[in-house]
């Protein structure tokens, strides 16, 4: 199975930093094939059959807290989960100079309705659309300052998603693909 580690945080403001050459050295000694890193976000993509999503995130958690010393949320997601992502994804809703959208991947085990009674979507702002575990945000650039979502940051429900603009998550979604069909 076609997977993506979305590590939250790293590299960040010049904190957490970790390189992604090393990174990706760390999952290939994990057992983990077809490694691919994106962007310096933290963001790689990888095949394994022999582990759930679970075991994944905290079989990498642990790896990256030894060799980095940096405890570090790590979410997985599938190449299906990505497809179900997509399907929800209107195809007009971009991340550039005129609009700001973002992809919300929540924790394992939060739900993205229960996440939606915690979030405030004002109206002619924002817009909202959510998956299973997923939530996808925009907004126009010039409400960006007058958006809900900026209030999240730095509280405990934030603390348990990591963000991707939509651009990422397109792209992550194409080497999943790739890799997918270097599998077969």
């Amino acid at each position: 199975m076609v997977y993506v580690a979305l590590l939250r945080g790293i590299n960040v403001g010049g904190k957490n930093k970790i390189a992604m050459k090393q990174l990706k050295e760390t999952f290939h000694r994990l057992g983990l094939e077809s490694v691919v890193t994106y962007i310096n976000s933290g963001n790689v993509i990888f095949f394994d059959e022999q582990h759930s999503k679970e075991v994944l995130e905290n079989k990498l958690r642990q790896e990256i807290c030894k060799e980095y010393d940096l405890d570090i949320p790590v979410l997985i997601r599938s190449l299906v989960d990505f497809e179900d992502l997509m399907q929800i994804l209107p195809e007009d809703w971009k991340n550039d100079e005129m609009m700001k959208c973002d992809v919300l991947f929540l924790e394992t085990g939060l739900k993205a309705g229960l996440v939606m009674t915690k979030l405030t979507v004002k109206p002619d702002i924002d817009n909202a659309l959510q998956g299973d575990d997923v939530i996808i945000w925009s907004v126009q650039r010039k409400n960006v300052t007058r958006s809900s979502l900026t209030k999240i940051v730095g509280t405990e429900l934030y603390k348990k998603m990591t963000v991707r603009n939509v651009n990422t998550a397109r792209k992550l979604y194409e080497l999943m693909k790739n890799i997918e069909k270097l599998a077969m």
